[in-house]
């Protein structure tokens, strides 16, 4: 499968990096590479995980509180969004609304 991470989601991952790196520095790389691993675990695993907004699946990260929301078209997974799972409900529907 070949993976593409759109711009919503690039977007989220830099103010993931933003948010982690101002509580200490080098934990916002720390983060990257976490999410970066998980998004690559799609490759694998890509349609198994349950979809709770409209046809977005959501696969949870393994280290950090947030949710990789993804399509899956052909063999193609589109990385739509990476949202902090702390954030009230309305807000993620509202967010993915965009992706």
């Amino acid at each position: 499968m070949k993976i593409e991470i759109l711009e919503l989601a690039k977007d989220d991952l830099i103010n993931g990096h933003r948010f982690y790196e101002k509580q200490e520095a080098g934990l916002g790389d720390y983060f990257l590479r976490n999410l970066f691993a998980d998004i690559d675990q799609l490759q694998l695993t890509a349609g198994i995980h349950r979809k709770p907004y409209r046809h977005f699946h959501r696969a949870l990260s393994k280290r950090f509180p947030f949710a990789i929301f993804y399509t899956v078209d052909g063999q193609v997974v589109q990385v739509r969004a990476v949202v902090d799972c702390r954030r009230r409900p309305s807000w993620i529907r509202r967010h993915l609304r965009g992706a």
